[in-house]
């Protein structure tokens, strides 16, 4: 409270009209104050004592949150599927493309806290066999390097063959084994951390092709060594290759956003001198995300073309080839083979949830004898949906229906389409 000015009471009224004034500014002043008693003296609780009782009532029924069972099984799934853990886990990839359900299972061991080797095997209901090992350090350079070291042998029994071209017929499968055993070491890195990558490696292996044990005819039934390069051969091969890209993903397993464009050469060098060549692969991939990640759209292009050795032929197993579960969808696997491919992906991608993304797609795809041939003339081409159970990084699991001129047919496949 201020006392009151000589100007609000001025001095011709007198002592007795500043004491009046006095009284008025006191008056003002206790009207203003809060009319309500303390609430210590009037033992009514204040806002905040209502708001502090309220907690502690609800402290003994606070407890973490706990996922009902259907997300706690799905949680669980997911973590099995895209970590396995320090121990067993299961494993999915078959010996060969067209093997049908796979089952398998591997044993993984950590030798620091990244590096680790992985003992792993799968079977299929077709008789496909794989057994590998593989030392995998992904974490080298400071996080900007991959080194994989890979020893095993496959087998698949019956591998389907309609023919060399495009005007090859259903009716007209046959079907092929082969073995391979194998040893390899591939290397990559990002030096600038992100988007140039540079990659190489190099594998001895050898391919031994053999007739088939399908309910189609066996290969060698049909055709002869000097109508088929290759059949009945068992070549060896030290196979190098080298990469080189731009790669701004989040992984090449599973990624909402960025691209990767690059150019891979292969050289096939034949011990024996007769089943050598070279291919070289052309890849695009561009993620396009929509409304904020929930939509995505996901585009793919890939070109192969492979080149005799002097003298030399390239075996009709090792040709480039479209069909199968990532490559055109809706036809069998390698439907398509010559010496040069073209394929044409686009995917309309849909967030479901954390851990499972719907998709539509649309493939496309043609070989050639000739390089030149190489358009999107005559095209091959397939629609189809699926859905994919994904961590950040893997799709561990992806079911597909896809329908060409050929039919439609399910895909089941633990790696992403691209």
């Amino acid at each position: 409270m201020t006392a009151p000015s000589q100007e609000r009471c001025p001095r011709a009224l007198g002592r007795l009209h500043w004491a009046v004034c006095w009284t008025l500014a006191l008056a003002t002043a206790v009207a203003a104050a809060p009319a309500t008693l303390s609430a210590q003296e009037s033992g009514e609780p204040t806002r905040q004592g209502l708001i502090e009782q309220e907690q502690a009532a609800k402290e003994p029924t606070l407890h973490p949150y706990t996922p009902d069972k259907v997300e706690a099984v799905l949680n669980r799934f997911e973590y099995v599927l895209t970590n396995g853990g320090r121990r067993w886990h299961p494993y999915f990839e078959s010996a060969y493309s067209g093997g049908g359900f796979t089952l398998g299972a591997g044993y993984s061991h950590f030798v620091s806290p990244y590096n680790s080797i992985d003992l792993r095997g799968s079977y299929t209901i077709t008789g496909y066999k794989r057994a590998e090992v593989e030392f995998l350090a992904p974490r080298m350079f400071h996080r900007r390097a991959t080194l994989s070291v890979l020893g095993g042998w496959r087998e698949a029994t019956e591998v389907t063959f309609y023919g060399i071209g495009m005007d090859t017929r259903t009716a007209d499968v046959t079907n092929f084994d082969f073995q391979q055993p194998y040893a390899s070491a591939t290397f990559t890195i990002f030096p600038t951390r992100r988007l140039l990558m540079l990659g190489g490696g190099v594998e001895a292996t050898q391919w031994s092709e053999r007739g088939g044990t399908g309910r189609s005819p066996s290969v060698e039934k049909i055709y002869t060594p000097e109508t088929l390069p290759g059949l009945g051969a068992r070549a060896t091969y030290l196979h190098t290759q080298a990469t080189v890209g731009l790669d701004w993903r989040t992984s090449p397993g599973y990624s909402r956003r960025g691209g990767f464009y690059g150019v891979t050469v292969h050289d096939y060098a034949d011990t024996d001198n007769q089943y050598g060549f070279r291919r070289v692969d052309y890849e695009a991939i561009q993620h396009l995300p929509i409304l904020r990640e929930a939509w995505v759209i996901s585009l793919r292009g890939l070109v192969s073309t492979a080149f005799e050795r002097d003298g030399e032929q390239i075996p009709f197993f090792m040709l480039p080839a479209v069909g199968g579960g990532s490559s055109l969808r809706g036809y069998a696997s390698r439907r398509y083979r010559d010496q040069n491919s073209l394929l044409l992906q686009a995917e309309w991608r849909i967030m479901a949830n954390r851990f499972m993304d719907t998709a539509v797609f649309y493939d496309a795809g043609k070989v050639t004898a000739r390089r030149s041939e190489l358009d999107v003339k005559h095209l091959r081409h397939d629609v189809g949906f699926g859905f994919r159970i994904h961590s950040p990084f893997a799709t561990p699991l992806r079911i597909e229906v896809a329908r060409g001129s050929d039919g439609i047919r399910l895909i089941f496949a633990t790696s992403a389409a691209f």
